[in-house]
């Protein structure tokens, strides 16, 4: 069975480590894996795939060294690997362009301001990955534990999946 990870990229060690804090709830099925960089994120993601995993929720900052994680992300979705990845730009510093550029070409999911909630951040990470294992998975029931159980209950009922 292949690993579904969650992928943080945030060029801020600090920052990194509070998102890690936060959604280490989520590693018990969720690997989470880091990259400083758009660059270090495209490596990371050529390694899950060439392992034969997916990557379920990428989370991801705007402004850093080199290519901006809006790039990224609107590499992310014209890749077939990835563009089924539920994608949160988390940022304090993403203009409206940017925003709307995101949206429009990444098929962003969700925006999250810096500061955040960490309560916050968990139920948008938990109804973001609860999307994509409805929309990605067959078997449902491992997830019941740490998602949205209503959403993956239903699933069940209405695919037939276990």
């Amino acid at each position: 069975m292949s690993d579904i990870y969650i992928i943080c990229v945030e060029d801020e060690p600090q920052v990194l480590d509070v998102i890690i804090r936060d959604l280490a709830v989520f590693e018990e099925i969720f690997p989470i894996e880091l990259a400083h960089s758009a660059d270090e994120a495209r490596e990371l993601i050529k390694e899950i795939k060439q392992e034969g995993h997916k990557i379920g929720l990428a989370l991801c900052d705007h402004i850093m060294p080199g290519d901006k994680g809006i790039d990224l992300m609107i590499e992310m979705q014209k890749d077939p690997f990835t563009e089924k990845t539920r994608k949160v730009l988390v940022t304090g510093q993403a203009g409206l362009e940017d925003t709307i550029e995101a949206v429009n070409n990444a098929k962003l999911n969700r925006y999250i301001a810096k500061p955040w909630n960490p309560r916050e951040l968990v139920e948008v990470v938990k109804e973001e990955l609860t999307q994509y294992v409805i929309q990605e998975e067959k078997e449902l029931l491992r997830f019941t534990s740490l998602l949205d159980q209503e959403k993956i209950q239903e699933a069940i009922r209405t695919k037939g999946y276990v």
